[in-house]
Parts: C-alpha cells; sequence; structure tokens
C-alpha cells in the first residue's frame, strides 16, 4: 500500500518489517486515521487519502520508536 511507504518517506525513522511492515502501517494507518479524522478528503479505493496518511505516519513513529528502543 503506498500510504505506508509515503508515511515512511515523511518521517525520520524506518518502517520495521520493510515493504510488509509499510503495508501493515498503511492498513493500520488507515483505520486508526478513520477513527481519529473521520472521513474527508479525496478516496481511492474506500481508503480516504489524508486520515489514512496521518495515520500511517503515527503508526510509523510508534513504530520507529519502539525498534529504536530494542
Amino acid at each position: 500500500m503506498m500510504i505506508g511507504y509515503v508515511a515512511e518517506k515523511l518521517v525520520p525513522f524506518d518502517m520495521p518489517g520493510g515493504f510488509f511492515g509499510s503495508i501493515l502501517a498503511g492498513f493500520i494507518g488507515a483505520w486508526i486515521g478513520h477513527g481519529l479524522l473521520g472521513t474527508w478528503g479525496p478516496a481511492i479505493a474506500g481508503f480516504y487519502l489524508i486520515p489514512a496518511l496521518i495515520g500511517a505516519v503515527i503508526i510509523v513513529v510508534v513504530a520507529g520508536l519502539i525498534a529504536k528502543l530494542f
């Protein structure tokens, strides 16, 4: 999923798990972004891009911080 890849490139942390980690961050981020921000902005394939990207950035930052600690 491109959302996870874009989120990984926007923050200074690497997503653990590489490509599959980015896909997972995109899906979980879309779910969290929808829950926090609702449905607004452009949508592609049922994903609202702006909330999904913000949620994916949150996931990448959290996962990157946890990976740096261990």
